[in-house]
């Protein structure tokens, strides 16, 4: 995507067109969770997600529609929404943390209209899903898991170690902006 980062009204409706996706996806059963295999599974998942919530998984035009649905399975709001906030915040290395932390609001609380109790374990879902994201690419190295191991080589390891770093050591940063 070509327009980050995006303006807080492109910010706003990220946020609610995720907010859509989540409350739509209450209607749905959740399948036989132990069957489901989930690149970055959440803990106690219920409800469907996306799991790849992210500028790049966005067409903009006269519509917004997010693209390749091949990662979605149980999850939890929390987890599907740290990775989404983390991306539209663009919550990565060399990012100014203010400005950063003005998106994450933006997506967050004033277009998803996130409540109290998610908007204080976010800070700590940033984390740990940012982390998360790093060992996938760093595991699947070591075994060879592809498509995440050539990933990890061509730049996306060294850019989800130094993401993980930045989110965690500005938590603090992000729980003030979402309080």
């Amino acid at each position: 995507m070509d327009q980050l980062p995006l303006g807080r009204d492109a910010l706003l409706r990220v946020g609610g067109l995720i907010r859509q996706i989540h409350n739509a996806s209450e209607c749905l059963e959740l399948p036989d969770i132990d069957g489901w295999k989930v690149l970055l599974p959440a803990e106690e998942p219920d409800l469907m997600c996306h799991n790849d919530l992210a500028p790049w998984n966005l067409i903009l035009g006269e519509r917004w529609v997010f693209i390749a649905w091949d990662a979605a399975g149980p999850s939890t709001r929390l987890w599907d929404l740290a990775y989404a906030a983390q991306s539209f915040g663009l919550l990565f290395d060399e990012q100014p943390v203010a400005e950063a932390a003005l998106r994450l609001r933006a997506v967050v609380v004033d277009g998803y209209g996130a409540d109290a109790a998610l908007r204080k374990a976010l800070p700590e879902a940033l984390v740990k899903r940012t982390a998360a994201m790093y060992d996938l690419l760093e595991s699947s190295h070591k075994t060879g898991f592809q498509p995440w191991a050539d990933m990890y080589l061509n730049g996306h390891g060294e850019h989800w170690r130094a993401a993980a770093d930045y989110v965690r050591r500005n938590k603090a940063a992000w729980a003030q902006a979402l309080a």
